[in-house]
């Protein structure tokens, strides 16, 4: 043991030394390197300033040539000199070399660099934003400052000293120079220990730092002799010891307020802390150390009433939460649960009174300066080691943090009457929010506890707002991430009642549509408008989802997509109705899609019940057309944006679902398939006619705010038409039970006129296609339907099957070879009479495909009858062009041609 103690007085002497000589010759080198920095600098600086003047001065002054040889460069050509008969007769005379700088001390040129040129002004770029020191060079710099300030020699000296009395003593030990007991030796180092402590005392006001120094060493000197006396040397008995310790500690705490030094109160703090752990027996009596820590930390109150010394309570709060959380996970037994609840109770009221005692002891203009360590870390810590001592009483532990939060709100509205310490009445306020927030998982089940933080969540959002202060904003936004995280628990662990609507996760669900909608109320009167419609979207993702899965439970599949049509209809009417009275894009926005969901919706209802009106489904579209209409009206008001897409799908949407149940009709009809595809189209056909043929009657209700919808609504019409004729081409037409005849069967009469209403479209102005594609689009149509009608009717007269097999037939193939070359001719005849010549030109081009088709195509059934006649009426019909148009006009005109075909 004697080894130790020379060992750590030797260590504490050495780290000082050390400390101080590399800091020492640290800072002498940085001054080094600073002051060759300044010299080149300026000498750089000098040398640019007169390099200036040389190198603007006028061109009539010309360089001796000892200076021009020096400023030509290296590589630069050496010019031959001029002609004789160039040169000038006489000399001119030739100005005086500008003096030359005086040279520079050696000291000075030789950090100079004469080669490198001098720094221009682009070069000097501004310094950069200093950073912040990290805590390495933080505390390099409270080391310097220690050693670098005050009364360095007694300081340096202290530590000396204190490593020499030890080895001193270890010396005397082992050399046996000094033949007396034990005991009078430590007698005698505590008297001059104490004499050093009173002369100390005696110096406070003339040396202060001198004094200050004396007395902190000579203090540590007799807790050093009280250890020794204990444990090396057993003169003493451990109780006794422990009481000198706790009597030297109080005495170094009474010089320290006393004087004002809380360099001395901090070590005697620490001495007070340390001394049961370097004197402890192994007894484990936690009884008596927190007992002892009781009265330790009330001297720490005591100081708090009249020094504001921060350091002094982080050191006390340390130690003792420290040790005790230590002490709790080591050896606590439940035998020790009264006694460990009394002390943790004791020590939570000393540092709950440490803050405010701090704090009123700051001057006027600092109390708004709080510790947060002490003020957040006290409830914070203490609640965990209580949480650890009743891990399972969670209804108590509840109870704590309701008294925690009451204790802490009584705090608050105190420091809040008396108008003091406002940023501390704010942390106490936080503080009871959390505890009472933290209360309600603790005391009440997962949905409840999902509940009540949405909605305190929500109140906090409001009460930010209301205060201009981001904490409880944020505070209260995180709160309803965290009732998310209870529900999510909450519906994995819940077996849900079969009572439709009134269970814990549906009506918590809707908790958080309240909630949602209440911060978007707030954040939008506040007039932060991205949060608000942040939080608006967030309430409807809960509606729509509760609802959805709330009806897909109780409800049979058959009346689900009904059902959702219901919901789509109120959830758009309640939202153009509050966009009525406050508009918003988003609202406005709800309530147009909230009408587009209806599409799908009618297909879903098709696959439930064949259709959509059938079943409760009448019903649910007779509520969404009245709510639609309402919702229409509302969105008149304000801008007409998505009043009019509103519309738009509306007008959409009607032919749509009359179409399906069009085709479900017809086919319990037991007719053929193209009553089906006509039944499909009839109700397009019907509103593609009235937007271009009225269409005033599709502006209700919005009125004349619709007009601009005109040209994207009929383009839309008259696309999904063509994409439904298109679709047709590869039917049948089957038209049972009517025969089949060619042109007036449904299907060919709705493609007719489905092409009509597309010439007509094309032909009013609004479409996007430029006026010379109108003839070639509908002739290319009318031609593509001529060639389809004529392959049905080889399939309902020739009974050739409608399949793959249908375009291999000679029936079909000459049926294609007269009727196009049928269209040839007429296109021959009808060009030259008219003098068209672009006519006469397609109908020739088509005569040529017709030929190429007889020699590609037809040949191969000339073993028949049917591609003989081909081959015969293709000739025929030539000869009978040669007769009446022998050759296309001489002056056709494009524009004439165009408007005689129509």
């Amino acid at each position: 043991m004697e080894e130790l103690v020379v060992l750590i007085g030797l260590a504490l002497l050495s780290v000082p030394v050390l400390l101080v000589v590399g800091l020492i010759m640290l800072f002498g080198l940085r001054r080094r390197v600073a002051d060759l920095e300044d010299v080149s600098e300026r000498l750089r600086a000098e040398i640019a300033a007169r390099a200036m003047p040389a190198a603007s001065a006028p061109s009539a002054f010309r360089a001796t040539p000892a200076a021009a040889s020096a400023s030509v460069s290296p590589t630069s050509p050496v010019q031959p000199p001029a002609p004789d008969h160039v040169r000038p007769a006489s000399p001119a005379p030739v100005a005086a070399p500008p003096p030359l700088p005086p040279a520079l001390p050696r000291a000075q040129w030789r950090d100079a660099d004469p080669v490198r040129p001098a720094p221009s002004a682009s070069a000097h770029r501004p310094p950069e934003a200093p950073t912040g020191p990290g805590v390495v060079e933080r505390g390099l710099r409270l080391v310097r400052q220690w050693f670098t300030s005050g009364n360095v020699p007694v300081k340096i000296g202290m530590l000396v000293l204190f490593a020499g009395v030890a080895a001193l003593l270890k010396y005397a030990s082992d050399q046996g120079l000094l033949q007396v007991p034990v005991s009078i030796r430590l007698a005698a180092v505590s008297a001059a220990a104490v004499a050093g402590l009173v002369f100390g005392w005696l110096r406070r006001d003339s040396h202060r730092t001198f004094a200050l120094s004396l007395q902190g060493g000579m203090i540590g000197i007799l807790l050093l002799v009280v250890f020794a006396a204990s444990k090396l040397f057993g003169l003493v008995e451990p109780g006794f010891a422990f009481a000198a310790s706790v009597l030297l500690v109080f005495g170094a705490g009474a010089l320290a307020v006393l004087q004002g030094a809380m360099a001395l109160a901090v070590f005697a703090v620490l001495a007070g802390f340390l001394a049961p752990i370097w004197l402890s027996t192994g007894s484990g009596n936690h009884v008596a150390l927190f007992g002892y820590y009781a009265v330790l930390n009330t001297a720490i109150v005591a100081i708090a009433w009249f020094r504001a010394w921060r350091l002094l309570n982080l050191l006390g709060f340390v130690f003792t939460f420290g040790i005790g959380t230590l002490w709790g996970v080591l050896d606590y037994q439940a035998a020790d649960y009264r006694s460990a609840q009394a002390f943790l109770a004791l020590f939570f009221a000393i540092y709950l009174a440490v803050p405010l005692l701090h704090a009123r002891r700051r001057p006027m203009g600092r109390r708004d300066l709080i510790d947060g360590c002490l003020v957040f870390g006290t409830p914070l810590i203490a609640f965990s080691l209580q949480a650890g001592l009743m891990r399972d009483d969670t209804t108590t532990l509840a109870l704590c943090a309701l008294g925690l939060a009451a204790v802490y709100a009584g705090l608050s509205w105190w420091l809040r009457r008396g108008g003091r310490f406002e940023v501390l009445q704010q942390g106490y306020a936080l503080l009871a929010a959390g505890f009472a927030t933290l209360a309600v998982p603790l005391a009440l089940s997962a949905q409840a506890t999902a509940s009540v933080f949405a909605l305190e969540g929500a109140a906090l959002v409001w009460l930010g707002l209301r205060q201009q202060r981001r904490l409880p904003r944020w505070s209260g936004i995180a709160l309803q991430g965290a009732a998310v995280v209870a529900y999510v628990f909450a519906a994995g662990n819940t077996t849900v009642s079969d009572t439709p609507f009134a269970h814990g996760l549906f009506v918590g669900a809707m908790l958080f549509v309240v909630a949602g909608l209440a911060i978007a109320w707030a954040y939008a009167r506040a007039g932060a408008t991205l949060p608000a419609r942040l939080a608006y979207l967030w309430a409807m993702l809960w509606w729509l989802a509760a609802w959805t899965f709330e009806l897909q439970r109780v409800l049979p599949a058959r009346d689900f997509p009904d059902a959702l049509l219901v919901l789509a209809a109120v959830t758009g009417w309640l939202a153009a109705e509050r966009s009525r009275r406050v508009f918003d894009p988003l609202l406005a926005g709800t309530a147009c899609l909230a009408l587009a969901a209806a599409l799908p919706l009618a297909y879903l209802q098709a696959v439930a019940h064949q259709q959509p009106f059938a079943g409760n489904g009448l019903w649910a579209w007779l509520v969404f057309a009245a709510l639609g209409v309402r919702s229409l009206l509302c969105l008149r008001v304000g801008e007409g944006g998505f009043a009019r897409a509103a519309q738009f799908v509306w007008w959409l949407l009607w032919p749509f679902a009359v179409s399906l149940l069009l085709v479900q009709l017809s086919e319990r009809m037991d007719g053929g398939d193209g009553w089906s595809l006509v039944a499909a189209v009839t109700p397009w056909l019907a509103i593609t006619s009235v937007a271009l043929l009225r269409w005033s009657w599709l502006t209700h209700p919005l009125g004349a705010t619709f007009d601009p919808m005109r040209a994207a609504f009929r383009t839309v019409c008259c696309a999904l038409l063509a994409l439904w004729w298109l679709l047709a081409l590869g039917s049948a037409g089957n038209a049972a039970p009517l025969p089949w005849i060619a042109l007036i069967n449904p299907l060919d009469l709705a493609q007719v006129a489905v092409l009509l209403l597309i010439a007509r479209w094309l032909w009013r102005g609004d479409s996007p296609f430029d006026g010379r594609a109108r003839v070639p689009m509908l002739s290319a149509g009318a031609f593509l339907l001529v060639t389809v009608i004529t392959l049905r009717g080889a399939h309902h007269w020739g009974g050739v099957p409608w399949s793959s097999a249908l375009v291999g037939s000679s029936l079909a193939q000459t049926s294609l070879t007269v009727v196009w070359s049928v269209l040839g001719v007429l296109g021959w005849v009808i060009g030259s009479r008219r003098g068209q010549r672009m006519l006469w030109l397609a109908g020739a081009a088509l005569m040529a495909i017709v030929l190429a088709k007889l020699v590609l195509v037809d040949r191969s059934h000339l073993g028949n009858l049917w591609g003989i006649g081909s081959f015969i009426a293709y000739g025929l019909l030539c000869t009978v062009v040669g007769f009446f148009a022998p050759a296309p006009p001489r002056a056709p005109a494009s524009e004439t041609a165009q408007e005689a075909i129509v």
